[in-house]
């Protein structure tokens, strides 16, 4: 293992530059971090699904500066907007949920106080999960599936990769990440597990399990906090791009 762990801190700084995500080098953090904003960088991590120049597309068609706007302003804008499983209507009414949220509370303080509960970032989740729904009700299969659910259990739960990656670029701060909150939670993030680093992780020999879900990702995050206690996720970015890149 120490031969891997080796490997994968060359990789990771060899990743660690800004010149590693352009657009001949897309991923969703690009449009996110032109306004360094947590629930802009939300919207970006929810719709982080499917074909990477689609998300890119479809991020850069959004005008966030209607978070700012009244909700008549928003259906009008988005009326038309749609993204693989979402309708306009789902994109409606997240971007209603996270302007009506910002008046009462900040993102950050939401996920505090969920994770404060037993320093678990999953509790953290659900608690920004639930404070959304809270502030717009609405109800859809691409709207569950944009939001996630709370669920308790991890074993067959969804592996919340969306969030994960929030968490990460809100978090940890270098050339990649924007490191907008507190640090203080960074030994205790959850990988966002997606199908490339799934495989990599697996051909690597740092998950064992075969289920692709929030258990496997809590397997991994486990294995990387060997290589670094602190800051397991510092490995995810170069894990990613090694799939992505089919480098194995």
């Amino acid at each position: 293992m120490k031969a891997l762990k080796f490997r994968l801190d060359a990789e990771v700084i060899k990743r660690n530059t800004i010149t590693e995500i352009s657009e001949d080098s897309l991923d969703p953090i690009l449009v996110a971090k032109r306004y360094n904003n947590p629930s802009i960088s939300l919207i970006c991590a929810l719709f982080a699904y499917g074909n990477v120049k689609q998300i890119v597309k479809f991020l850069n068609s959004l005008d966030f500066s209607l978070l700012e706007k009244s909700d008549e302003e928003i259906r009008k804008a988005l009326s038309n907007h749609y993204y693989r499983f979402q309708k306009s209507e789902d994109i409606i009414a997240l971007f209603i949920a996270l302007k009506r949220l910002k008046k009462t509370s900040a993102l950050e303080k939401i996920f505090r106080n969920g994770y404060l509960k037993n320093s678990n970032v999953i509790e953290g989740v659900h608690a920004m999960i639930e404070a959304l729904q809270n502030q717009y009700e609405h109800s859809s299969t691409g709207y569950a599936f944009l939001l996630s659910k709370i669920n308790k259990k991890t074993k067959g739960a969804g592996a919340l990769k969306r969030w994960m990656m929030f968490l990460r670029w809100m978090v940890r701060e270098d050339n990649i990440d924007m490191g907008l909150w507190s640090d203080e939670y960074k030994a205790n993030l959850i990988m966002p597990l997606d199908t490339h680093t799934f495989k990599v992780s697996k051909k690597l020999g740092l998950l064992k399990r075969n289920t692709y879900d929030l258990e496997a990702a809590i397997e991994l995050t486990d294995a990387l906090r060997k290589f670094d206690k602190g800051d397991p996720l510092k490995y995810d970015f170069a894990l990613y791009r090694i799939g992505q890149e089919k480098l194995l």
